[in-house]
């Protein structure tokens, strides 16, 4: 009451005075409901957004999933698209944050026309049309190949490491494995035979009618931990069998292949897993990765970027800790949903062997790929140049070198390094939601989406 007759005798005081002001009734009643189009500016990306996926997307995938009648009408699929999409473009990626952007912002309720679905409903259909919503990559980036942001002169690739979710604490190690699931099983047996003990004791005391074998939660939880600890060791194990295969598949003999390559020679493949190797118990795709900052538990995301304007061409998620393997494939991927080769490729050493070199040269692309740095000035530096001297590596350091600060290869920093900084610090995606390799690599998928969909937004405003 105190705070209103302050009000009032201030209302009153102004009333005396000369300046005018605009009208403050917070009680006032809208007659007509207000038009999404006046809730945000005029030109503003959540008007974009809901438009490109009203009227440039095709969602039959999505749409063909709806073929009953029954029940209550959910909410319209295109708006679900256009709400997901925009909140990833804005930096909002939890389903609970994006139902509460539906209540409280303006630019939400511009796409979602006021509709408000709460967080499961988001969640929801994110689960259930993760693969469809991935698969708009293509449809997006043709809108902007038609806007003329794509000229595949050339193209920087690079990988991003980023969190999964899942702590690297409870990742174990295949040498611990073996020592704990030793340790706990005996464990685990060791109270079961006293348990079966008391239970004859109690039966000649008390007779045989009560069960008592119940597991107390403790040992519920150790034999679930056992069970685990199991089911990891074992996935480790078929992984190195596997790869112990494929590394014998690709020449005759259980020797690796001699790549000529200085130093020590690999070890044979072993179909016993290394006592490092380790499995994570949250999400048992993901890797212990280095960063920059230290060691996470991660995936690697990769990207092709064109350099016309920061448009990504190209995506993949993998959970190897190296970039090698991805190059050629990446190129592929280009063509497979563009139709065409980059004219140019750049890549930093992470991507550098004497099979990528080739593979680009094979599919016509100009390679600028870095080699590593180098000591010079040792007998191993020099042994190393002249071993290399014929290679296609030692070829690709000349060219480089004789460019000088006028190589192609000075553009990679400055179109792809920008992308994964957008995407980590503008927009703030530092960890993934979903878990597992096919559900990270989709989510991944929906923030490159969401990147070319700004690009897009800012060079047709």
């Amino acid at each position: 009451m105190r705070f209103c007759s302050t009000w009032e005798s201030d209302r009153d005081s102004l009333a005396g005075m000369s300046k005018t002001f605009r009208a403050w009734d917070v009680d006032q009643v809208w007659l007509l409901p207000p038009s999404v189009q006046d809730l945000v500016p005029a030109g503003h990306v959540a008007h974009f957004v809901r438009d490109t996926v009203r009227n440039g997307l095709d969602l039959a995938a999505i749409m063909a999933t709806y073929d009953d009648d029954r029940g209550y009408p959910p909410y319209h699929p295109g708006m679900m698209t256009a709400l997901l999409l925009y909140a990833y473009s804005q930096g909002i990626y939890s389903s609970r944050r994006i139902a509460k952007g539906c209540e409280e912002r303006l630019d939400f309720a511009a796409v979602t026309g006021m509709q408000r679905p709460d967080f499961r409903t988001i969640a929801e259909f994110r689960k259930r049309h993760l693969a469809a919503l991935s698969g708009l990559f293509a449809q997006v980036l043709g809108l902007c190949r038609k806007a003329g942001l794509v000229k595949l002169g050339h193209v920087a690739l690079d990988g991003t490491k980023l969190k999964a979710n899942a702590s690297k604490h409870k990742a174990m190690s295949y040498g611990r494995m073996a020592a704990a699931e030793a340790a706990l099983a005996a464990e685990v047996q060791r109270w079961l035979t006293q348990a079966a003990q008391a239970d004859r004791t109690e039966d000649r005391e008390h007779g045989a009618a009560r069960r008592g074998d119940e597991m107390p939660d403790w040992l519920a939880d150790k034999a679930r931990r056992l069970e685990k600890i199991r089911r990891a060791k074992a996935a480790l194990e078929v992984e190195a069998r596997e790869a112990a295969a494929a590394a014998r598949g690709g020449h005759d003999g259980d020797a690796p292949p001699d790549r000529g390559e200085p130093g020590r020679k690999p070890k044979p493949p072993t179909e016993t897993p290394d006592d490092k190797a380790q499995r994570n118990f949250t999400d048992p795709d993901s890797r212990i990765m280095k960063t920059k900052d230290g060691f996470i538990q991660g995936y690697n995301g990769q990207a092709a970027v064109d350099g016309e304007a920061q448009i990504i061409v190209a995506c993949e998620l993998t959970n190897s800790t190296s970039d090698q393997a991805q190059l050629v494939p990446m190129i592929d991927a280009i063509e497979a949903t563009t139709g065409e080769r980059p004219d140019e490729a750049s890549a930093d050493a992470g991507y550098c062997s004497e099979a990528n070199i080739a593979g680009l040269a094979e599919r016509g692309v100009a390679a600028y790929i870095a080699t590593g740095r180098q000591k010079h000035g040792s007998a191993a530096a020099v042994n190393q140049r002249k071993r290399r001297l014929g290679s296609l590596v030692a070829a690709m350091a000349r060219k480089l070198k004789r460019a000088g600060r006028r190589s192609r290869y000075r553009l990679r920093k400055q179109i792809v390094e920008p992308v994964f900084g957008q995407i980590k610090h503008a927009r703030g995606f530092r960890q993934f939601l979903l878990r597992g390799l096919d559900n990270v690599r989709h989510e991944w998928r929906l923030l490159c989406i969401a990147h070319n969909l700004c690009k897009l937004a800012a060079a047709t405003a």
